[in-house]
């Protein structure tokens, strides 16, 4: 029997869907997060939230390797380290750098993937300078190894996007995912072991566990479907909705009213999301 494949457009839609959810996802999951971080710092919340998911994931879909051809398995192993890399590098960088200015460089890198990938520059281009006046990173001081860690997880997040694709049209089902995120989980409890040592409660163990459902296997299994139904352009596009979000729920939720930067930079992540969504099919 012949399969139909699923229209550009019909993709994009469901493929924007699962974009926005995620994003929503995360800010909701950092919210959540700063109790935690408070106790064990940003670096090894980061690392418990990514070991309790690759936990979580082997539990749930428990992979088999047999059918899975060592291109795919390498792209979920190498997905993996990227992640821990976008997510502790991240961490450190707002160690030394005010939010915006870290949440600026960051985005360099999904913004590189589309305008690299995309045949309609307009929509990135325009999504960056919507994430300039969001974030406003020249009101803050600059820390070199801080702007050097913000590039590295722009780096980072640019490989994720491309792997994640990838290992999406190469595995089938959950199963890259399931192998990426215990690697991740892995590096990345390595690398945070200091900030967590001698901290490891029991009541700091299930928030753990909590944040990890939050974030990032909730979030990552979204992107995972949002990326094998749109391009990378456009995905790289839709991800400056994101300060955006983060704004409108700090509005409802915390009451912080947003200046005329962040209301001119929503819109036209906005802008830019509408027009990344209406072409951005596979």
């Amino acid at each position: 029997m012949t399969m139909l494949a699923t229209p550009p457009r019909t993709a994009a839609r469901t493929g924007t869907g699962f974009a926005l959810a995620s994003m929503a996802c995360v800010q909701l999951g950092l919210a959540v997060s700063v109790g935690l971080a408070a106790e064990i710092g940003a670096l090894g919340t980061a690392g418990l939230r990514l070991a309790w998911a690759g936990v979580l994931l082997l539990m749930l879909v428990r992979p088999r390797l047999s059918g899975i051809s060592r291109a795919g398995l390498t792209s979920s192993v190498a997905l993996g380290v990227v992640t821990a890399g976008v997510t502790v590098l991240f961490m450190l960088a707002v160690e030394r750098l005010p939010l915006g200015t870290a949440s600026a460089l960051e985005f360099l890198g999904p913004l590189g993937v589309a305008v690299a990938r995309g045949r309609r520059p307009l929509w990135p281009l325009l999504a960056g300078a919507g994430v300039l006046l969001l974030t406003s990173p020249w009101q803050g001081s600059v820390d070199p190894l801080g702007v050097l860690f913000a590039l590295g997880a722009a780096a980072c997040w640019a490989a994720y996007i491309l792997l994640t694709q990838r290992v999406g049209d190469e595995v089938s089902g959950l199963r890259g995912l399931a192998i990426s995120m215990p690697v991740a989980g892995v590096a990345a409890t390595l690398i945070a072991a200091p900030s967590l040592a001698g901290h490891l409660t029991a009541d700091i163990l299930v928030s753990g566990l909590f944040l990890a459902v939050l974030l990032p296997v909730v979030p990552f299994i979204l992107e995972f479907f949002a990326l094998r139904r749109l391009t990378t352009a456009a995905f790289g596009t839709l991800m400056s909705l994101e300060p955006a979000i983060a704004v409108v729920v700090g509005f409802v939720l915390l009451h912080q009213a947003p200046g005329w930067a962040a209301v001119a930079g929503i819109a036209l992540v906005v802008t830019a999301g509408i027009g990344a969504e209406r072409s951005g099919g596979r």
